[in-house]
């Protein structure tokens, strides 16, 4: 992927998975818009990035619940670069707990910022996309394929996102963009941190020793970096990836027990 001229939307950003993702696309030599919430952190980002060897960078803060902050964004992009080639749809944590202590508005909350923003943002980018016969790569996660007692609200969301995916990639199919899903794993973030630190406090353990009582429980050799995300992304947004299209891929290290 050595076009500079290519602009890619990551949502997400501001740090974690999506950070990665608009740093690697930077290296790339894409030109980056990067969205979240946190002005401040996406403009760090933006500034790396263009250290990093984007061609260009925006950074666009948003609530992107909100109905009409994708169509902003895309419009944003479209009026500083001219078109949009890539877009990545990785914006949206999903609350974790019991069941019954989930609430309609955690539930509803859930599906506004990851899957609608995720729909809108494919609606609004579009016609840019099919111009430039783009990519687009929708990230949701291993709980789409693993129901978890744990995560009632994530995992249908992301199941959801799967479905909504391969339904767009029918249609895409007659219009040259191609679109798949990435479904990460156990990735080292600040969600996962805070997943090690309950589990420590949980089991009256050490942080260290909780993390691998982790790692032991999901059956995998090691976490996952952002990196190695960021670099599935780039690969599928790639000419390389020319004949990937409607499918999902999981990088999860092995933790998806089922097939």
């Amino acid at each position: 992927m050595t076009e500079r001229s290519r602009a890619a939307i990551v949502t997400g950003a501001s740090r974690g998975i999506g950070r990665a993702i608009a740093l690697k696309l930077a290296k790339e030599g894409c030109s980056i818009i990067v969205t979240a919430r946190n002005h401040d952190d996406l403009d760090r980002v933006a500034a790396e990035a263009e250290e990093t060897g984007a061609a260009g960078s925006l950074a666009i803060a948003a609530d992107l619940s909100q109905p009409g902050e994708p169509e902003r964004v895309v419009a944003a992009a479209i009026d500083r670069f001219g078109g949009l080639e890539i877009l990545v749809n990785n914006a949206g944590a999903t609350k974790r707990g019991d069941f019954l202590s989930l609430t309609d508005d955690d539930h509803l909350d859930g599906f506004a910022l990851k899957y609608h923003a995720t729909v809108r943002f494919c609606r609004a980018a579009w016609p840019h996309l099919v111009a430039a016969r783009g990519a687009v790569v929708n990230i949701t996660g291993i709980g789409a394929h693993t129901p978890d007692a744990e995560f009632t609200i994530g995992g249908p969301v992301n199941s959801a996102l799967t479905n909504f995916t391969k339904a767009l990639a029918n249609r895409a199919l007659d219009e040259g963009v191609r679109v798949n899903t990435l479904s990460p794993g156990h990735i080292v973030t600040d969600r996962l941190h805070a997943r090690i630190e309950k589990h420590a406090k949980l089991k009256s353990m050490t942080i260290a020793d909780a993390r691998e009582d982790l790692r032991l429980h999901y059956g995998i050799h090691r976490f996952g970096e952002t990196a190695d995300i960021a670099n599935m992304v780039a690969f599928l947004c790639s000419k390389q990836a020319s004949y990937v299209h409607g499918t999902t891929v999981i990088v999860d290290g092995g933790a998806t027990p089922g097939i």
